[in-house]
């Protein structure tokens, strides 16, 4: 199978988006678990990078309350080098309050952004905004490069939909303390029957496939890792997080849905589910260790 790239459009998205992520300022990198910080030139030693995953819910807890701020604060106290994150709203409903919010969490938390959609529609009446809902990564880190790739999906937004490609795989690379990782933030399909699932793993490690270095996959994987559907990932990717407990619903969770995966060269020094109830998810939140790989 080739690999598969988004539209022009999406491609034009992505490159305006990316440009202006590139203009906002990062904030202090992390602190790994041995007081070492995470910026500062590379050397022989693994380098440490937080990542962490969390589907948002479009900024609404379970509480139904849509309230960008408490979403913003939720991500703050991950204390995450790069977070990728689901259920992102741009321009899209009266839910969010038609607010960009990739563009609105990043500007609070000082981070640099990208954004994936998986739908792109014309404006709502009253609008001038296209209405967008996808996924999206932030970054204290430099952005080297970004893309929406496509992989199989069954849309929501028309009638009788069949599996086709369709965008929002988010890719972003960045640089950590000299070591180039490519970060990805999917979505998987939520239905009971796994067939696209199946289809969207196929499509995804196409896309990492072609990547070299260290990689890192965060999404909302709608299964349990353990599911049929996702055993292709693991080979490939190790699930960073097998014993840091269930993410989905936050308030009272009980299946683990969210996931964190990495490959070979990103060893995992702790990993776990946060206790915030900003979504209707529980983000996870994983220290690594990468193998050093300039660009």
């Amino acid at each position: 199978m080739t690999r598969r790239t988004s539209t022009s459009l999406s491609r034009a998205v992505a490159a305006a988006v990316l440009a202006a992520a590139v203009a906002l300022g990062a904030v202090r990198p992390a602190v790994a678990q041995d007081g070492s910080p995470a910026g500062g030139p590379a050397g022989a030693h693994p380098v440490p990078l937080r990542v962490a995953t969390y589907n948002i819910h479009a900024g609404a807890g379970e509480d139904g309350v849509f309230d960008l701020d408490r979403t913003a604060r939720a991500i703050r106290s991950l204390d995450a080098d790069v977070v990728g994150l689901q259920e992102v709203d741009v321009h899209w409903a009266e839910r969010s309050g038609f607010a960009d919010e990739a563009r609105e969490l990043a500007a609070r938390l000082h981070m640099r952004y990208f954004f994936a959609p998986i739908y792109d529609l014309p404006p709502d009446a009253g609008h001038t905004e296209r209405r967008q809902f996808g996924v999206a990564v932030l970054s204290r880190l430099p952005v080297l490069g970004a893309e929406n790739h496509e992989i199989t999906r069954l849309s929501t937004q028309v009638p009788d939909p069949v599996p086709e490609p369709a965008p929002g795989f988010a890719e972003v690379t960045v640089r950590a303390r000299g070591t180039v990782v490519h970060v990805y933030s999917t979505h998987l399909d939520y239905r009971s029957d796994p067939s696209v699932r199946r289809a969207q793993v196929d499509d995804m490690l196409d896309v990492l496939a072609a990547d070299r270095g260290p990689k890192v996959l965060l999404g909302d994987f709608n299964a349990e890792p353990g599911a049929p559907e996702l055993a292709k990932l693991w080979g490939p990717l190790a699930d960073a997080a097998p014993e840091a407990g269930a993410t989905y619903p936050a308030l009272d969770p009980v299946t683990r849905i969210d996931v964190v995966a990495v490959s070979p060269d990103a060893g995992v020094a702790s990993a776990r589910v946060a206790d915030v109830a900003a979504s209707d998810h529980r983000p996870v939140v994983a220290d690594l260790r990468l193998r050093h790989r300039a660009g």
